[in-house]
């Protein structure tokens, strides 16, 4: 079968997106397995919907009983909790991580391994001199729109698992979305 799609023109391109759709159903897989499916995560989404809607309504909806200053405490609280709670969610996510992290170091290398030093793609245009490093990795010959497996693999990834964590109900909530990262801007109202 393989000695078959290889014998194609784009053959070892297909190769390379068959194995990254592979890989992204696998990693969804060990991620349902140990985050999607316990009651601690699904605790925490349903915490986080409930804080951001609550969040969007204070912020859109004017109330002429509440005076500015509690309106004011009363959002930052919820903001606080959002954040606790997007952290929280943060952290439970770790340990799946650094398996999902495995995985795909092990198929890139397997792929490495497979395609090295061959061009599995002809890009239709000439990358900006950023992209090059990476698009023509591994690649002899002064052709630039050749495109290695590394740059075909990681715009795979990028695309599939996101749009299968969207297909699949797994991507994070909307609140969270936009959460702190690991260098959060600093609150205006402490400074």
């Amino acid at each position: 079968m393989a000695s078959t799609i290889a014998s194609f023109r784009y053959g070892d391109s297909l190769v390379v997106v068959g194995i990254s759709i592979c890989t992204a159903f696998l990693c969804e897989a060990i991620s349902w397995i140990l985050i999607y499916r316990t009651n601690s995560y699904k605790s925490l989404r349903s915490t986080i919907d409930k804080a951001s809607k609550k969040l969007e309504v204070m912020k859109t909806v004017e109330t002429k009983v509440t005076t500015k200053k509690s309106k004011t405490k009363k959002i930052d609280r919820v903001e606080t909790s959002l954040k606790e709670s997007s952290r929280d969610l943060s952290l439970s996510k770790i340990k799946s991580g650094v398996v999902v992290a495995l995985v795909l170091f092990v198929v890139f290398g397997f792929l490495n391994s497979l395609f090295e030093g061959k061009a599995v793609a002809k890009l239709p245009f000439s990358p900006a001199a950023l992209v090059q490093k990476m698009s023509h990795r591994g690649i002899p010959g002064d052709d630039v729109t050749d495109c290695s497996m590394a740059f075909l693999y990681f715009l795979c990834s990028m695309s599939i698992r996101t749009n299968l964590q969207k297909f699949l109900g797994f991507a994070p909530p909307r609140g969270a979305a936009g959460g702190p990262g690991l260098f959060p801007m600093p609150d205006p109202k402490t400074n």
